[in-house]
């Protein structure tokens, strides 16, 4: 059955764009039976049945734990409550776009997108299985798959590789497979990986699980991960966090996931953009840009502005003024004696020796600069390498136009985001659109619009790979980009 349009919101307003438009953050629903024949191909029949009886592996056609508890007992265990109801269903059509390649790319001038990144939905869970061999097989089958089904359509959207990150050595293997071998040209990694507390680990392992933290790979880290983000330069690859805090830390209520869904992937990228710039990755790798999907730019502009304030109080040379050798204790005592009054009463021959005490200082001198790793000597050092780093914006989100606010060389790099199949988007033909708004009600230019919508996704892309757009719908205009030395 062929599908014709007679011209959606997003159509229209492509049609009156002079630029096109790049989508950074599209989705796919994976069809599992088609998916499983790359599993067995990977890991044979026996890895077929045993991801079946993982979580992920099976169809969400079995009701979770969640479900067959009372309110006691997921009070009890602390079981969140996880995504439900969170796919298209009555609009029937858009299940079955996102769920046929060949369905999304006959619609794509409907849903007024020239070129799209698109990202898995059951893969996105994939990085977390904690079984070594099942996670390496199932983003190997899932990008195995992404590279035969969706070649035939590449002039148009581009899947992103899942590269699990457990460990460098794993997340290196994967980039040699899926972006040196398969020729992927994208790059999805959680951001975060979920370890155990070493020492409940050993002493108490029965209680581990309850006792997990969150290594972000940029500082802190279990593991030297240079070798990996050298990976991801030497094959001219962004790596783009795509993961969300849901079951972490407050992010763990057992009655609502509208409530375990808001700020999530905000937060999850905060800690992680927080670890790249203060665990130097990005002082490191200057020429490496990052991705942080799905949660918007408001939180990157609480973080930048965080940063710079801290910056400005606790940098090398202005942490002395907190150095506890330089409190002048006979002036303090002196303060004291003129307005301590009832404080000091009796205590005048001896309140001297505490004061004295709060001289002492316990910290090792070459621990104390907190900024040594991202070596910035100024703000403006912040802000350049902030110019690295990229985020994934919603259309309906209204926060959107604050990253293009004041001079355009502190705009953040804001970039339209559809999450096309998921339950933000009641219609695919309605995202490009509904960004547009922005402008419409006069809180965007259209130079911003641009950039959000083009300019911005593809200085992520081809940023890192000139030839990332090479033979697709956009090639000519990347290309004038470069010439422009917008790139």
């Amino acid at each position: 059955m062929s599908m014709t349009s007679d011209g959606s919101p997003s159509e229209e307003i492509r049609a009156n764009l002079k630029h096109p438009v790049l989508d950074c953050d599209g989705h796919y629903i994976e069809f599992m039976p088609h998916y499983f024949d790359f599993v067995e191909q990977v890991g044979g029949q026996s890895m077929v049945e045993t991801f079946r009886r993982n979580r992920i592996g099976e169809t969400r056609m079995k009701p979770s734990p969640w479900n067959n508890m009372n309110r006691e007992q997921r009070q009890h265990q602390l079981r969140w409550r996880r995504p439900f109801h969170a796919l298209p269903t009555k609009n029937t059509l858009d299940r079955a776009t996102a769920m046929i390649p060949r369905l999304l790319y006959e619609r794509m001038d409907e849903i007024g997108v020239d070129f799209s990144i698109l990202y898995p939905t059951i893969g996105l869970d994939m990085l977390f299985i904690k079984n070594d061999e099942i996670r390496q097989a199932a983003c190997r089958a899932l990008n195995a798959m992404n590279a035969a089904v969706w070649r035939e359509f590449s002039d148009r959207m581009a899947p992103v590789a899942a590269v699990p990150t457990v460990t460098p050595e794993e997340g290196v293997a994967e980039l040699d497979f899926a972006i040196g071998e398969l020729g992927l040209k994208g790059v999805m990694i959680s951001g975060n990986v979920h370890r155990h507390v070493p020492q409940v680990e050993e002493e108490a392992p029965e209680w581990k699980r309850h006792a997990m933290w969150y290594d972000h790979m940029a500082m802190d880290s279990k593991y030297d991960y240079d070798p990996f983000w050298a990976k991801c330069v030497e094959h001219k690859v962004a790596p783009t966090a795509h993961a969300g805090h849901q079951g972490i830390g407050s992010f763990k209520s057992i009655s609502s996931y509208v409530y375990n869904h808001i700020g999530s992937f905000a937060e999850a990228n905060h800690a992680f953009c927080k670890a790249v710039f203060l665990g130097g990755v990005a002082k490191r790798f200057p020429d490496l840009k990052f991705g942080f999907l799905e949660g918007g730019v408001g939180w990157a502009m609480s973080l930048l502005s965080d940063t710079i304030e801290h910056w400005e109080k606790r940098n090398k040379r202005t942490l002395g003024n907190y150095d506890p050798k330089a409190l002048d204790v006979e002036m303090l005592a002196g303060y004291f004696r003129q307005y301590g009054g009832d404080a000091i009463k009796g205590r005048e021959d001896s309140f001297t020796a505490y004061l004295e005490e709060l001289r002492t200082d316990f910290e090792n001198p070459d621990e104390l600069d907190e900024f040594a790793a991202c070596g910035c000597e100024t703000k403006e050092d912040i802000r350049a390498q902030f110019g690295n780093f990229f985020f994934g914006c919603e259309a309906d989100d209204k926060i959107n136009s604050y990253a293009f606010q004041g001079p355009k060389e502190r705009h953040l790099n804001a970039m339209f985001s559809s999450d096309i199949s998921h339950w933000d988007v009641p219609d695919i033909r309605e995202c490009v659109s509904e960004a547009h708004e922005l402008v419409e009600d006069g809180h965007m230019s259209d130079e911003d619009f641009e950039d959000f919508m083009f300019v911005n996704p593809a200085r992520l892309h081809a940023g890192m790979n000139p030839d990332f757009f090479k033979g697709t719908r956009v090639e000519g205009e990347i290309e004038k980009l470069k010439a422009a030395g917008r790139l």
